[in-house]
């Protein structure tokens, strides 16, 4: 018994060494939370949170249009890793499953990245969804299926400059 809880802390442990330290702070903080309503349960609570958690930048003063999580990244152009920030605006998502056509919609949203699949392929944690309530949850997010609006992904940094 002991051994093998040795091995899953080991393990869980290397995962996550090649994080910054801050996005490390930040899935941290979403594992101590999964399945719980953060603050008042919106989905920027649980962002909000995680920052404040982890130490990191969080502008307050855009909360009346878009938040600002720390340094906007350009997926196309860098890695994106877990306890990265994403903010969604008019996002309009398509995909096909099967002989199915699939559509969703995020007006405005704030979700995490929990877990990389792949390039362009995330869990993400969030809360305030259809799926998952006022509580939080982990959903699979591709980035190659938004067909609108904008998605910003932002890496946790210490202070704003």
């Amino acid at each position: 018994m002991i051994k093998s809880l040795f091995v899953v802390v080991l393990v869980s442990i290397s995962l996550n060494t090649d994080l910054p330290e801050l996005n490390q702070k930040v899935v941290e903080y979403v594992d101590s939370v999964m399945g719980t309503k953060v603050d008042r349960g919106e989905c920027w609570d649980l962002a909000a949170g995680a920052l404040k958690y982890s130490g990191a930048y969080f502008d307050r003063s855009s909360l009346k249009t878009i938040s600002i999580y720390g340094r906007l990244l350009n997926p196309k152009k860098e890695e994106v890793l877990p306890g990265d920030l994403i903010q969604f605006e008019n996002v309009e998502l398509n995909w096909k499953d099967g002989n199915m056509t699939y559509k969703a919609t995020m007006a405005q949203h704030t979700a995490i990245v929990y877990k990389v699949n792949e390039a362009m392929n995330y869990e993400i944690a969030h809360q305030n969804t259809g799926e998952w309530g006022k509580i939080v949850g982990v959903s699979n997010f591709r980035l190659d299926q938004v067909t609108k609006g904008k998605v910003m992904i932002y890496r946790p940094i210490k202070e704003k400059g």
